[in-house]
């Protein structure tokens, strides 16, 4: 059995892992790479494998690091089943559809602004491809076992992170190797935490904060203290906000900080198209998350949903006091640079990061506390506060990463720490060495590792 490393490694973007053995190929996840552009340029490249040899997908979460090379594998050819929870498919509905149309709409504006290499300017897949992609969807439900072929299947277990995220549980010929996807934490306020690890022969766990502990703040006071100094100033506080999880969350603490009078009543715009869209998916899959349905409601109406260009131009011309929450996530592209080029401009405004920022992207340049950023060619200065609430990360920390290891029964031959940039990578690889006695190593891209098959081959249905 042999695994191939094709992304997430010395990076959070990227997410694809290829799992060879027992006459199948399968593709775990199939992410775009973001962040710097060598990162960027990957996406453009030959995958090192032929298409019509792959046999199955499986997809761990809807976040574009992990399902938006989808309609790329689509275009080149691929048409076999992609497996995921019924709420991946939901989300990966909208996102794949909105990734292409801004991936279109930016090449547009790239020729005809000039700002392209190429004339004109190519996206990286189209809304067609997009469609073609989301035909192949196969959703199965949580810890049900799928057969893939006589000696392979694999169940999704719950992870808690977004809507629809799983773990997936692969067994070749007997062998056992698990991907923990993207991990939520343990007390999130909106999902369910992660179902517990069973025993695993091999693992691939992601370390997106392995160097890190989340505060203990609370995210509706540390909103509260954000929107109060800026509302005092007439300002603005825009929010560059990832449409899945995060904007639900927000406008979560937003619905509990009016209900109690904790905020002010003040105009709060949710820009976002697919966030609005994806905020009533969250409504459709109740089960699956801990909100209740009149907290669900009460989520869809603490914004004012932001649905055209021309509704988003009026939100960019008005003054403050008001919030603006805007995708995307690391102000990669979207409808919030446009708010930032109109307000980070000013002192009285405040841009509030509430998620991780990839090395390279815009948001990680306002969390280092950049002079300017380039936003469509041009520099950017930034002269609003810039504050980070990393209360609000729908990621566990390195204490709840090995808190969830931890409660698993035996050893695995080999651990593999992924989807974290090097120094987080490996300080988990280090932390489970100390803490759990691991063997545990950190791969590098392309790398692929031979895995030594069980000892003994148990009935066909994973542990």
């Amino acid at each position: 059995m042999k695994l191939t490393f094709l992304g997430a490694t010395e990076t959070v973007t990227g997410s694809k892992y290829l799992l060879e053995g027992a006459g199948i190929r399968v593709l775990i996840d199939c992410g775009l790479f973001q962040g710097t552009k060598n990162l960027r340029l990957r996406n453009w490249g030959e995958l090192p494998f032929s298409i019509d040899t792959l046999d199955a997908v499986i997809l761990t979460h809807a976040h574009l690091d992990h399902s938006g090379y989808l309609p790329v594998l689509a275009r080149s050819g691929y048409r076999g089943p992609v497996y995921c929870t019924a709420g991946t498919r939901d989300l990966c509905e909208v996102m794949l559809r909105d990734s292409a149309k801004l991936q279109e709409e930016a090449a547009d504006f790239a020729t005809r602004h000039g700002f392209s290499k190429h004339k004109p300017a190519l996206p990286l897949y189209t809304l067609k491809d997009a469609q073609d992609a989301l035909r192949l969807l196969v959703t199965r439900d949580f810890d049900v076992p799928t057969v893939l072929s006589e000696n392979v299947c694999f169940r999704l277990l719950p992870a808690g992170h977004i809507l629809g995220a799983a773990s997936v549980v692969v067994k070749m010929d007997g062998t056992v190797v698990t991907f923990s996807g993207d991990l939520g934490r343990p007390n999130d306020p909106i999902m369910r935490a992660a179902a517990p690890l069973s025993y695993t022969d091999y693992l691939i766990v992601e370390s997106t904060y392995g160097d890190r502990l989340h505060t203990p703040a609370d995210p509706a006071s540390e909103l509260e203290a954000v929107f109060e100094d800026t509302f005092r100033q007439g300002g603005v506080v825009v929010i560059p906000c990832f449409a899945v999880g995060r904007a639900q969350a927000i406008l979560h603490y937003i619905a509990l900080l009016k209900e109690t009078g904790r905020m002010a009543h003040v105009p709060v715009f949710l820009d976002s198209p697919m966030a609005t869209s994806v905020t009533e998916i969250y409504s459709r899959h109740v089960r699956e998350h801990r909100l209740t349905m009149s907290q669900s409601n009460a989520i869809g109406h603490a914004a004012t949903m932001v649905r055209t260009v021309d509704e988003s131009k009026a939100v960019t011309s008005r003054n403050g006091p008001m919030v603006v929450i805007a995708g995307s996530g690391m102000a990669t592209g979207g409808r919030v640079l446009h708010h930032l080029k109109a307000f980070a401009p000013e002192r009285r405004n405040t841009i509030a990061l509430v998620g991780y920022q990839a090395a390279g992207t815009r948001g990680a340049a306002l969390a280092a506390h950049e002079p300017a950023i380039k936003i469509h060619g041009e520099y950017v200065p930034v002269r609003a506060r810039v504050t980070l609430i990393d209360s609000l990360s729908a990621h566990a920390d390195y204490s709840e990463i090995l808190a969830w290891l931890g409660a698993m029964p035996g050893v695995p031959q080999r651990t593999f720490v992924t989807h974290g940039e090097p120094a987080a990578a490996d300080a988990l690889r280090r932390r489970i060495g100390e803490t759990l006695h691991w063997p545990c190593e950190v791969p590098t891209y392309l790398q692929s590792v031979e895995l030594r098959a069980a000892e003994q081959v148990t009935p066909n249905t994973p542990k």
